[in-house]
């Protein structure tokens, strides 16, 4: 599609307009670009973390564990509730950076029934360079938007977010 005739979201609110003038589509039209944008940033970011042997759940935990700064471990609990997963699920990603030596498990020195999660060195090495990987193709994605027209967007996504 060209862009005087708009772009694929466009198409389908059109669409919707003959079949269903009654029908107001604003919404529509702002949602279907978000979940979009959302998953051709998620498809950028895979390919982003790909050659650092992880994909987009395993940095998730990687860069929580970062984010929380030295000596970058907290519980699963913590982990899971930052990253907004099932203990079940957030188990499954330890399972598998903990074979990949990215992480460590460690018995927690205040309740011996519990454990702590800490990066690993390589661990660490890995996110360093996974986020910035990862940033520039978010920063690529959004280039042709001026930093005036970025922190626009921003402000209105988390006004939306705040509704």
């Amino acid at each position: 599609m060209t862009s005087d005739s708009g772009d694929r979201v466009d198409l389908i609110v059109r669409q919707w307009a003959r079949e269903r003038p009654d029908l107001e589509t604003t919404a529509m039209s702002v949602f279907g670009r978000i979940f979009r944008l959302a998953r051709l940033a998620g498809d950028r970011m895979e390919r982003a973390y790909s050659p650092y042997g992880i994909g987009r759940p395993e940095f998730d935990v990687l860069a929580t564990l970062r984010r929380a700064g030295d000596p970058y471990q907290l519980s699963p609990g913590e982990l899971a509730a930052s990253m907004m997963l099932s203990t079940g699920g957030t188990t499954a990603r330890l399972d598998r950076l903990e074979k990949a030596g990215l992480i460590e498990r460690l018995p927690s020195p205040s309740d011996r029934r519990s454990v702590l999660v800490r990066l690993t060195r390589p661990g660490f090495d890995t996110v360093e360079q996974a986020v910035g990987a990862g940033l520039a193709q978010q920063q690529d994605m959004l280039a042709h938007l001026s930093p005036e027209k970025q922190r626009q967007l921003d402000a209105l996504l988390r006004e939306a977010l705040r509704g």
